[in-house]
Formats: C-alpha cells, structure tokens, sequence
C-alpha cells in the first residue's frame, strides 16, 4: 500500500510538471507574437489595443489546435493506424501547410456574416465587439477541452460575435436567419455524418467481413474503397481546402477527384492484391489495408481545416489591425503574414500542447475503433461535407466527425443487440478466430518443446489437454451446441449496450454543443461591456 501511495504521488507530481511545461509553452508563444506585433504599431492609433487582440488571437489559435483538430486524427489514432506522436506531427505539418499555402489573401472579419457591420458606427466599437468575440471563443473553446468535450470552433466564434454585437448595438444587429441556419446544423450535420459512416461499415460488413474467404473479398472490395476515398477527398480539397486559391464548380471538382481516384485505383490494387495474401484470413488482419489511407485521410482533413478554420482566430485580428490601421470598418479585410503566422502557428503550437487529450477522447473514449470503423469515419467527413455543400445544408465539421463515431458505435450496439442472419456468422467468425489464435499459440509452444532436448512429459501432455479443449469450444460453436437462456441474453445485451458506446460522453458532447453559442455569447456580451468600460 505504501509503495503504490508512492508511486501516485510520482505520477502526479510528473503530470504536474508536463502541466507547467505546457502553460510555459503557451506563454512563449505568446510572448513571441506580442513582441513581433510590437514592431508594427507604427502609424496605429492605438497601439495597445493591437498588443491586446494579438494576445487574443494568439489565444484562440492555440485553442482551435487544442481542440478541433482531434477530429481530423482522432479516429487514426484509436484504431491504432498510426501514433499519438505522429498523428501530431502530420497534423500539425499538414494544418500549418493548409493555412499558409491554402488560408487566401483576404479574409471575412465577421464569421459567417452573423451581424451586419454597416450598423456600427465607430471604429472604437468594432475593434472592442471583436476583441470580445475572439476572447470569449477562445475561452469556451479552453473550458471545453479541459473538460474533454470536442465543439465547433466556427460556433464558438459566431457566438461571440453574436453577443458582443447584441451588446454594441442590439436585438436588430444579428441576422437571425443565419444564426437559425446555424442552429439546424446542430442537427443536420452529425446526423448525416453518422448515417454516411453506418452505411459505409454495413457495406464493408457485407462485401469483407461476413465473407468466408476475407482475403478474397478483400482483394476485390478494398481498391474500389480506396477509390472512392479518394474521388471523396480529391473533391473535398478541391471544393473546402483550395477554394481561396482556385474556384471551381462541383461538376469539374468532381471529373478530377474521378480521375485521381481511377489512378489511384489501379496503382494501389496489384500491391494491395498482394499484401492481402500475407494477411490472416480474419477481420483483424484484413484491417491492416486501411492503415495508409487512415493516415492520407488524417493529412488531408488536416490540411483542409487549417485552409478554412485558421479563419476563426485570423478573421476578427485581421479586422482589428485593418480598422486600427485604416480607421474603416469592413466585412473582408487582407491578411498580413504576421496574421496569418498567428493563426497558423498558434493552432500547430496548441495541437502539440494540449491536443493529445481530446484525440485520446475522439480516437477511443466514445467508441471502440478498429481501422475499417475508422475508415468508415473518414469518409463520411469528406462525403457529408460535399453532400451538404451541394444540397445547401449548413454543417459543422466538428459535429460530422463525432457524429461518424458516434453512428458506427450506435451500428455495432444495434447489430450485436439484433445477432441475425450475417451479424450472427460475424459474431460467431470472431469467436472461431479467438480460440483459432489461441490454438495457434499451443501448436507454437509444443514445437518450441519438441526442439528442446529435455523435454517435460507432464507439460506436453497438459498442452496437449488444453488444445483438444480449443477443439472442442470450436466445433461446439460451429454446431450451435453453446445456448444461453433468455435471461442471460438480456444481461450481455445490456452490457454491451454500454460497452461499446459511452454514454457519459455522449451526453457531455450533445450538452457542450447546445450551449456553445449562448455561453461563447453570453461571455462575449460580458467582455464587450468590461472593455467598452476600461477604454472610454
């Protein structure tokens, strides 16, 4: 007892350390960017206000990095396609690539045109609605990824924005049929994310999984998958994350992800052919195909975000400096390099700090992953958000990804509660492969012996015992022979119902959701009236 109180105590004082490198860390980055802000204040009124909304914005990037970006790798990581470490190193590289190279020249300084900017009438009051805006997003953003909740940057914003124009000028400021939009998005988009993602496993179930011969199947089936990824994120990048730099239709974003996915389609199937042959006929070796494209998906969902969402922490800082600079207030500012490095770098800095947990929590704490499952949930991101483009939905890509988790964890509650037809030859193939695998091992063991010149009879022979035990849980299987009563049915069902979804998160992500943009407005009103009253 001593020496376990001892080694908690280690524990925590470690975890209290990595706490403080952290924070220092964050303020380093902070202090870089204050300083380098402070060799551009000439020819500002106010100065200081710059300093002030560039330790704002610094803020909020780190908070975006922290938070939304667990969604791009998160189902990566818990299906174990690739590392904590290096999803955060794609990550990372592949949002900084996204901002600069993809981030545009010009940005919107009221996010999604929520409030009219004609109805303010100062400069004063506007630099002081979106400072407010930005350090109240970024703080609910902090509360939510303390508690472990992944939310909607964009939400964030908007609600911050929403309140401190309610405060600036009143009830008449908001376009309330866009914030209306927003609010069906709520709905909308992890519905649809999660449908996508439950199809997708019903069809790798059907076509792999239930197969007899998974290999085979999985020779056909993967590179067809593969290709439909590709056309999926072809087209996504083309449409979300290259938009600022080229502007196309979806008919001709569309004809070239085709045609990337047809050359992709037959580079990859010989060597897919083939490294199929060196699987095990199971679903757990079949699953080591969709270990790449998981890392591809996780690069390219990165680069996507970082093109659109830098725009969260940059929009309303590139705004500031404009009306601080120029005196003009205006809905589209131009983004300096200094600006859109906050943005970038902030994000990649808040991903490396503090974004482990809410991957941890996207990748494993709502839903057990394997790579199909994941698979799964990738390609509904991409899919969900063409889909909706086209159809004219509002989406978020943070609800999209959670509600794919969240639509193949519900999928697998409700097969393993309704074991018919094919979900009962799955359940019954994944316990064949257990006690297969187990035998596998004694078959090892024994050889392992007979290569040994000494020999112990007695241990052979209790090998030998517990393989024709294996043998004969198998071919009980097989033959149906192992029945459990209507009670205990009910009591795995239930089990499992909580197995393998969490319901605690379930209900703290739908309940972060709901009150992100009242609470994020709710601050920003506070924080509009706070600094009205230490400025004038």
């Amino acid at each position: 007892m001593k020496f376990s109180s001892v080694k908690i105590s280690k524990e925590s004082k470690h975890k209290k350390l990595i706490d403080v490198y952290k924070f220092f860390g964050a303020l380093l980055f902070i202090l870089m960017i204050v300083w380098y802000a402070t060799t551009l204040t000439q020819g500002i009124s106010q100065p200081i206000l710059l300093l002030v909304a560039t330790i704002f914005g610094g803020y909020m990037a780190l908070n975006i990095g922290a938070n939304d970006v667990a969604n791009n790798v998160g189902p990566a990581v818990g299906s174990q396609a690739i590392t904590i470490l290096g999803a955060v190193i794609v990550a990372g590289l592949f949002e900084a690539l996204g901002s600069f190279i993809a981030g545009g020249n010009v940005v919107g300084t009221i996010k999604s045109g929520i409030i009219n900017p004609n109805l303010i009438q100062e400069t004063s009051t506007f630099v002081w609605l979106m400072m407010a805006a930005l350090l109240a997003g970024a703080i609910w953003l902090n509360l939510a990824t303390a508690f472990g909740a992944p939310v909607s940057t964009t939400h964030s914003i908007v609600g911050g924005v929403m309140g401190s124009g309610l405060a600036a000028v009143g009830f008449h400021m908001v376009n309330w049929s866009k914030m209306g939009a927003i609010v069906s998005s709520w709905i909308i988009s992890p519905l649809l994310g999660g449908i996508i993602a439950a199809v997708f496993l019903i069809i790798i179930k059907k076509t792999i999984v239930y197969k007899e011969d998974k290999r085979l199947a999985a020779k056909t089936m993967v590179p067809i998958l593969l290709a439909l990824m590709t056309w999926a994120f072809s087209t996504y990048i083309i449409l979300k994350g290259l938009k600022k730099l080229v502007h196309l239709n979806f008919s001709i974003a569309a004809f070239i992800g085709l045609l990337v996915a047809i050359v992709v389609y037959f580079y990859t199937r010989s060597s897919i052919i083939k490294k199929a042959d060196t699987l095990e006929n199971t679903r757990k070796g079949i699953n080591k195909l969709f270990n790449i494209p998981l890392i591809f998906s996780a690069a390219l969902l990165s680069f996507a975000h970082g093109s659109n969402d830098v725009a969260n922490a940059i929009g309303p800082l590139a705004g500031i400096y404009d009306a601080l600079a120029t005196g003009n207030i205006i809905s589209t500012a131009h983004i300096p390099l200094w600006v859109m490095a906050v943005g970038a770098i902030g994000i990649v800095v808040g991903l490396s700090l503090y974004g482990p947990k809410l991957i941890k929590t996207v990748g494993s704490e709502i839903t057990e992953l394997d790579q199909i499952r994941a698979f799964c949930v990738a390609i509904s991101a991409a899919l969900t958000v063409i889909i909706a483009s086209q159809l004219g939905l509002p989406v978020s890509s943070t609800h999209i990804a959670i509600g794919a988790v969240f639509g193949v964890g519900f999928l697998r509650e409700y097969l393993m509660r309704n074991p018919v037809k094919e979900t009962e030859a799955e359940i019954e193939q994944h316990k064949i492969d257990t006690e297969m695998n187990k035998l596998e091992e004694y078959k090892h063991a024994l050889e392992s012996l007979g290569k040994l010149k000494k020999v112990d009879p007695i241990l052979v022979k209790s090998l030998m015992t517990k393989i024709n035990e294996e043998k004969a849980i198998i071919r009980n299987i097989h033959e149906g022979e192992l029945e459990l009563s209507k009670i205990e049915k009910k009591a795995i069902k239930a089990v499992k119902k909580h197995e393998l979804v969490k319901r605690s998160a379930l209900k703290m992500i739908i309940a972060a959701w709901l009150i992100t943009v009242p609470a994020s407005a709710l601050l920003s009103a506070m924080f509009y009236y706070m600094l009205r009253g230490m400025l004038l």
